[in-house]
Parts: C-alpha cells; sequence; structure tokens
C-alpha cells in the first residue's frame, strides 16, 4: 500500500496577515509537520490550488521557504486564488505541460494526474470559477489513454455539490471533463479542493472526495448563494492510501485534541 498526502486551499498571505483571525502559513506548517510525523511512509505530497491568498511573489515565496522543510516529492497544481506566471517565477522546476501546471506523477498501483483549472485569461466576470481551455482537454484525453489506472485532481470541481455558492464558481466545463474522465475508463478516483469542506461520493460513475484546507473552512450552509463566508473549523489534510486492489481516501482534522484514551469505547 502507498501513501499520497494531499493538502488543499491553504491560502498563504503575506507575514503579519490573517484570514479570519488565522494565520495560512502557520496553519500550514501545522499541518505538514502531523502529517509528516503520522505519516512517516507518505510516498509524496499533493497540493491542489490556491496555494496563496493574491497569487503574490511574496506569498509563493513564502510558501516556497515552508515547502522546502518537506522530506518526499511535493506536485502542485493551481487554483482560482493563484497566478500561473507568478507560480513559474517562484517555481520554476514545477511541473509544466503545454504551459499549464498539469502532472503526470507515477505511482505503485495508480498514476496521479493533476490538471490545472485556473481559467487563463482571469477576467473579473469570471473570477473564480474555473475553466479548462482545450488544449488542457487534449492533453487530459490524451493522458488518460495512456494509462488504465488514474487517480485525477484538480482544484474545481466539475459537477454540483449542493452548496449553491460554491457551485456557482465550480469548473465551468466540468461536464467535458467528466466526460472524457468517463469514456477513458481510467479514472478510478477524483480529488478536488476549493469547497474547503469534507465531501466524497460519485460524479458520473466516477468516486470523488474534497478535503477541507487547514486554515479557513467554508460553513456547511446548502441554502445561501455566497462564496465568501469562512468559519474558523479546525484544518485538515487527506491521505489517499492506494494498493492494488483499492484505493481508501481518509481525512484528517489535525489540530483537534488528539489525544488517545484506551477504553473509552468499545469496537
Amino acid at each position: 500500500m502507498e501513501k499520497i498526502l494531499v493538502l488543499t486551499d491553504p491560502h498563504i498571505v503575506p507575514d503579519g496577515q490573517r484570514i479570519i483571525g488565522i494565520d495560512p502559513a502557520q496553519r500550514l506548517e501545522d499541518a505538514l509537520s502531523h502529517a509528516l510525523r503520522t505519516h512517516p511512509d507518505a510516498s509524496c505530497l499533493v497540493l491542489t490550488g490556491d496555494l496563496t491568498h493574491h497569487g503574490t511573489a511574496e506569498e509563493y515565496k513564502r510558501l516556497a521557504a515552508i515547502l522546502a522543510k518537506v522530506p518526499i516529492p511535493v506536485h502542485m497544481t493551481l487554483g482560482n486564488h493563484d497566478r500561473r506566471a507568478t507560480f513559474y517565477e517562484v517555481f520554476p522546476s514545477a511541473a509544466k505541460q503545454d504551459g499549464f501546471a498539469n502532472a503526470i506523477v507515477p505511482l505503485k498501483d495508480a498514476t496521479l494526474v493533476l490538471l490545472d483549472t485556473l481559467d487563463d485569461p482571469q477576467t473579473r466576470a469570471r473570477a473564480h470559477i474555473g475553466y479548462v481551455c482545450d488544449t488542457r482537454l487534449r492533453w487530459l484525453e490524451r493522458t488518460l489513454a495512456q494509462h488504465e489506472r488514474v487517480i485525477l485532481a484538480m482544484h474545481h470541481h466539475p459537477a454540483p455539490v449542493h452548496f449553491p455558492g460554491m457551485d456557482r464558481i465550480a469548473l465551468e466545463n466540468g461536464q467535458e471533463v467528466l466526460d472524457i474522465a468517463r469514456r477513458s475508463g481510467a479514472v478510478a478516483q477524483m480529488i478536488f479542493g476549493h469547497i474547503h469542506r469534507t465531501i466524497s461520493g460519485q460524479m458520473g460513475g466516477i468516486p470523488f472526495s474534497v478535503f477541507k484546507s487547514p486554515a479557513h473552512q467554508m460553513p456547511m450552509d446548502m441554502q445561501g448563494t455566497k462564496s465568501s463566508s469562512s468559519v474558523a473549523e479546525p484544518g485538515a489534510y487527506g491521505i489517499i492510501c492506494v494498493a492494488a486492489d483499492s484505493i481508501v481516501v481518509h481525512t484528517e482534522d489535525f489540530d483537534l485534541n488528539s489525544a488517545i484514551h484506551e477504553d473509552s469505547h468499545s469496537a
């Protein structure tokens, strides 16, 4: 069995700034410390976008300093708060396919495929909505055709999760992505960020998991239309366990009191 650590939406801000009273950089360091301590056998770390809050070089440099301490390979793609050109200025060696933050990561019993869903160019009218251009769609189609068992990771969700506010800024052409994934027959699991909540289910018959941010979370609001509301719930990261006959997805709220009390319950 192979373990993959997943972090999404760290939203790094400049030193001294906070989001609803939370220091995202400190939360990311806490998440990484917990994940690497409790899962020292993890083979890599995946970050699925919204790496920074404003997409500035200062923020990416702060992220780079944190990730420099991670002893396992790190793979990243981008979200709506990111800026592609600035990201590559600070991370020039990050994966790039046809100019986008797409990546192919071989695993022992599967292949991890990262798809860049950052709209390009971004406009005020399309702020925060994801979009996958024809170049990326064709890349995805070719890539899935070359692999038999894929975990597809991207920032935006391609179909509704019944949070009206977040569904308004989902992947605009998500159905095209789902159609490609379904036709390929290769996608065994999808993982997303963007929503800042723990969600699982199926889209187009394909299992998916969404993870919370290590920093701030989206309220559990299935009626409201806002996408900018946040609550100071515990931060989290994901653990994907990949074996020849299974893919199991866990989520860990790392800043809860995790003291273990024996005999407190019985199985």
